[in-house]
């Protein structure tokens, strides 16, 4: 147990704390662009002097070492707000577009405006960037947030609560606890725009909630991410950067490659490959290792057991009750349809599957619902444009795993049950920004055709518009 009570928050609480937002977001402080930049500083500047607390509440809640929790939750945030930093101005600019034929005289604008109060939903398993990163987007539009972070990371939700009360204002930034409850009362609320991250299930009740109210959303979740290693891949390579993506946070990240296609002829070298780069990464006892997480909770724990019976191991397979630890795991699937391929698996447990010929590959993956993260490992460009060309999917990697999630310069997003709408860099300005279009008509004539009594309109309007 973690030793650390969440208190549920009440209706009135919930309410007042809206109330409390939208009255300050009605003041126009969060809109000048000086104050949009002194709360990003601010909010780096918390980051850092919280440091410490941070990487101790993320290895209470999942055992995550200070070389993950840094680089994944801390460091990729902090280049995220200097990235932000350096281009909020130009984001932030209205944008000039073209002006048609049949508006001679005019100009036409696209202005970003901030949505108003926004609620940004946090999961567990990266508690901290996940929670913060969205922030961030929301910061720099001009908006104000109130972030729920998860009750199954208490340690963390907790430090987050504690270091945003000190650095700021609940009417621009409140960390509110809670759990089910707390996230019923909250999703009542005429919120002006949602960022949900989390699983299919309950993504699925934030864009019901929404609906009533029309409140616009972003759905980052998840699902089945296929991984496919073709013949002529670089074996020892892909193996090291498969079960880097696959193991960091013990498999428990929502773009982990949860399934592997590889080809026939590689696949004995693949999986010796596979072994050593565990046994590099975490020695010869992984769960022995300062280097290896831990599920969050039991329930989650016991759920990953269970897939332990839907086929044969081929690597790994223990695990410990004490620490709900499980080893870097490759299992060969009875078949398709057991639960290891059908279910998110969110741990370090990995199904291998053959292939001879690619097409059995896009049929499969085509089957299922579109994956949040495709993973492609071979030096032929034709099967790359193939696979990135006729498959649908959130995003991914070629020759690589997870890398397409740290840059700025690319947009994260889903795609159908994996997710709608995007963020990171610009795209998290704009995700958090509605653009009005606004057209300024010149005063220095008058174009008569399209008046109704115009003798002449028709004619002209018909060479105009065809």
């Amino acid at each position: 147990m973690s030793g650390i009570t969440i208190r549920e928050k009440s209706r009135e609480e919930v309410e007042a704390a809206v109330v409390l937002q939208k009255n300050y977001y009605a003041t126009g402080k969060t809109r000048p662009m000086a104050t949009r930049k002194d709360n990003l500083k601010k909010l780096a500047d918390v980051l850092r002097k919280n440091e410490s607390k941070l990487l101790k509440a993320l290895h209470d809640d999942l055992n995550k070492s200070e070389r993950e929790a840094y680089t994944t939750e801390i460091g990729i945030l902090l280049e995220e707000i200097s990235f932000t930093l350096k281009h909020l101005d130009s984001w932030a600019k209205p944008k000039k577009v073209k002006t048609a034929v049949t508006h001679l005289g005019s100009k036409g604008y696209r202005i970003p405006e901030p949505y108003g109060v926004s609620l940004i939903i946090a999961p567990w398993n990266y508690p901290i960037q996940l929670a913060v990163s969205p922030l961030i987007g929301a910061l720099a539009a001009g908006n104000t947030a109130i972030i729920k972070p998860s009750e199954l990371t208490p340690h963390t939700s907790k430090v987050l609560s504690e270091m945003f009360e000190n650095a700021f204002n609940k009417e621009l930034v409140y960390v509110m606890e809670g759990g089910v409850q707390t996230n019923q009362f909250l999703l009542d609320q005429a919120f002006d725009y949602i960022f949900f991250t989390g699983s299919v299930p309950v993504g699925k009740i934030v864009m019901e909630a929404a609906s009533k109210r029309l409140i616009p959303v972003t759905l980052e979740l998840g699902g089945k991410s296929p991984c496919i290693v073709h013949e002529d891949a670089d074996l020892s390579l892909a193996a090291k950067r498969i079960a880097f993506g696959k193991l960091a946070n013990s498999g428990q990240t929502c773009i982990a490659p949860d399934y592997l296609f590889v080809h026939r002829h590689a696949e004995g070298k693949f999986i010796e490959e596979y072994k050593k780069a565990v046994q590099e990464f975490y020695g010869e006892e992984p769960l022995q290792s300062d280097q290896y997480g831990k599920i969050v909770n039991e329930r989650h724990y016991d759920r990953l057991k269970k897939y332990l019976n839907d086929g044969e191991v081929i690597l790994g397979g223990r695990y410990d009750d004490q620490s709900l630890q499980i080893q870097p795991t490759l299992i060969k699937p009875l078949n398709t349809d057991v639960p290891v391929m059908t279910e998110e698996i969110f741990g370090p447990i990995f199904p291998v599957l053959t292939y001879d010929r690619l097409q059995e590959v896009k049929a499969f993956i085509t089957s299922r619902p579109k994956p949040l993260a495709l993973y492609l490992f071979t030096e032929d460009e034709d099967v790359e444009k193939d696979i990135t060309q006729n498959l649908s999917f959130g995003g991914g990697c070629i020759n690589d795993t997870l890398m397409h999630v740290a840059t700025p310069h690319l947009p994260f997003g889903g795609v159908g049950e994996s997710g709608i709408g995007s963020y990171h860099g610009e795209s998290s300005f704009s995700t958090f920004s509605h653009y009005k279009s606004v057209l300024k008509q010149t005063n220095l004539f008058d174009l008569p055709f399209k008046y109704p009594n115009s003798k002449k309109g028709l004619k002209i309007v018909r060479r105009l518009l065809r």
